[in-house]
């Protein structure tokens, strides 16, 4: 989707409608917009280089672009790319008390071979970019993954914090860790590693240093439909992450992710076989130790949803669960009509539950619906 509209909310009516923001390149709309302030917060899930991804305010009122970021700096070393692919933002931004907003971006698309033979920072992908709301200027990034080829991205919402009396902002993503920064300044606080994680952890710096011997087939843990692939929720002075053990093994120097196929066979184009497990990991947000983590049998692709005393996900497979949350421990679950892989949504006693369509995991899910329980 390349189109942006407004709707009047009591007709349906267009009140605008914008179909030339994004360019030839430039990629495609895959983001739920943010309305604050008289703006509207897009971007562009892909891109191309030079541009990269895009990230853009638009006139609320009329749709008129106020300002865009590019995500991708080109490298001034003559780093070769694929057509496609490169940072861009999938998830909602934050709004910040300081008139800033900041975006969580995904990778730069690349292969190991482009990664070790023309290692490059990529700025902004796999990093928090913190943008004056009103003009776009860059106040600050921290970047998660330096010269990533691993697909892991940082994509999660971030989520404003205070630590010790400072506003800090929270991000995580499919590189399996969960980050808090400053919210003015960007500075590292503290990181802490949720799920399993390989040596391969280390293997986008050591290339960045040209100090990485890595030959095909090689395997990368969290594997790029692993680590944390949903957004985070936040109680007191808790951060509750959902996290995916996903190990992937690529056949080629040349792939530019890590997608196997139903065998288990890197082969650059398909899905994961849907194996692997995942964790539910309760963090504490001033210092990042864990306070709690519990295994689940498979991937948890519903988020972390925190309601009163409960942490609330879905799992792939289609259960609802629901963890006590001061000690982890799963005290409910229930049966779903068919596979979930979408947030859910709490209303008074009413657990609203999203259900069924595309499993990118292994087998088709059922018929879409939207389900609602009462836990008891």
């Amino acid at each position: 989707m390349t189109t942006v509209f407004a709707l009047n909310a009591a007709t349906g009516k267009t009140i605008w409608v914008d179909q030339d923001l994004l360019s030839n390149g430039q990629g495609t709309f895959g983001i739920q917009p943010l309305v604050t302030n008289g703006r509207v917060y897009l971007a562009s899930s892909i891109g191309t280089v030079p541009t990269g991804g895009i990230l853009l305010a638009l006139n609320a009122s009329t749709g008129k672009l106020i300002w865009k970021f590019n995500t991708i700096v080109p490298a001034s070393n003559g780093a070769a790319h694929t057509p496609y692919g490169s940072g861009g933002a999938w998830e909602t931004p934050l709004i910040g008390s300081d008139g800033s907003v900041t975006f969580g971006t995904g990778n730069p698309y690349q292969s190991a071979a482009e990664a070790i033979g023309h290692p490059s920072a990529w700025l902004y992908t796999d990093s928090e970019v913190n943008l004056d709301a009103a003009t776009g200027k860059l106040r600050w990034y921290y970047q998660g993954v330096t010269n990533d080829f691993m697909d892991h991205d940082m994509q999660t919402s971030p989520i404003a914090a205070t630590i010790n009396g400072q506003p800090a902002v929270i991000g995580s993503g499919k590189m399996g860790v969960v980050y808090a920064m400053n919210a003015s300044t960007g500075q590292l606080i503290w990181k802490t590693p949720v799920g399993e994680h390989s040596e391969s952890d280390s293997y986008p710096l050591e290339a960045m240093e040209h100090q990485l011997t890595l030959t095909a087939p090689y395997t990368i843990l969290p594997g790029s439909l692993g680590g944390v692939l949903s957004n985070l929720a936040l109680a007191g002075n808790t951060v509750y992450v959902a996290t995916v053990n996903q190990r992937f093994t690529l056949a080629k120097m040349s792939y530019p992710l890590g997608a196997q196929d139903g065998n288990g066979n890197g082969n650059g184009n398909g899905n994961g076989n849907g194996n692997g497990n995942g964790e539910i990991v309760a963090l504490n947000l001033t210092t990042g130790e864990v306070e709690w983590d519990t295994t689940v049998p498979t991937y948890p692709l519903g988020a972390a949803t925190v309601s009163d005393d409960l942490v609330f996900t879905t799992l792939y497979t289609g259960v609802l669960v629901a963890l006590d949350r001061i000690t982890g421990a799963i005290v409910y679950q229930r049966k779903l009509p068919t596979s979930a892989n979408a947030p859910i949504a709490i209303a008074g006693n009413s657990i609203l539950v999203p259900a069924g369509g595309p499993n990118v995991f292994g087998p088709k899910g059922g018929s879409p619906q939207l389900v609602a329980y009462t836990v008891p």
